[in-house]
């Protein structure tokens, strides 16, 4: 297995979509393979509601010919930033890059992976910032994007069938 810093990241946009779909449903199934939870059902819808942005970017990290992990997501329409209700006081700048999926199967995590699929997305945007919704129920993955430099700034529920989210906000570029 290689480490995170020998990964083949590969970079795909909104017209790579079809060539790319199935792989990371594949990802998918094998990262929930244990849920029974509906939602995680509803993965495929996602993947064509996110990939039908034109501004969509995704970037898959492979071991060999191997697909570790995948990030994707897509920049927010400019004036509707939703992110801001969640704050007294919202940052001056607005482009917002919304980062929507983050997924490493579960041999090649805590190598470092999941850091390198997220620089490798964010690297060169021209976004001012970049949002997440994160489960309440995990902990750990919230304090690992709080380690990456963002911030709690509200909770959210934006399906009725969905879990609670906490809305997580950072400033780009990176540091």
């Amino acid at each position: 297995m290689k480490t995170a810093g020998d990964l083949d990241v590969r970079h795909f946009g909104h017209d790579d979509l079809p060539q790319i779909r199935q792989i990371l449903l594949d990802v998918q199934a094998d990262v929930y393979a244990d849920s029974t939870d509906e939602f995680d059902q509803r993965f495929p819808w996602f993947v064509d509601h996110w990939g039908g942005n034109p501004g969509f970017a995704c970037v898959i990290g492979y071991d060999g010919g191997e697909p570790a992990g995948f990030a994707y997501g897509a920049p927010a329409e400019e004036g509707r930033e939703w992110w801001r209700e969640h704050m007294d006081e919202a940052p001056a700048k607005s482009r917002t890059f919304s980062l929507s999926e983050l997924m490493v199967r579960s041999r090649w995590r805590k190598t470092g992976v999941s850091t390198t699929l997220h620089r490798a997305l964010l690297e060169g945007r021209g976004e001012d910032l970049s949002v997440l919704l994160v489960d309440t129920d995990t902990p750990k993955v919230q304090a690992l994007y709080e380690q990456w430099g963002y911030r709690k700034v509200g909770q959210r529920q934006p399906f009725p069938d969905s879990p609670m989210f906490s809305v997580m906000l950072t400033e780009l570029p990176l540091p």
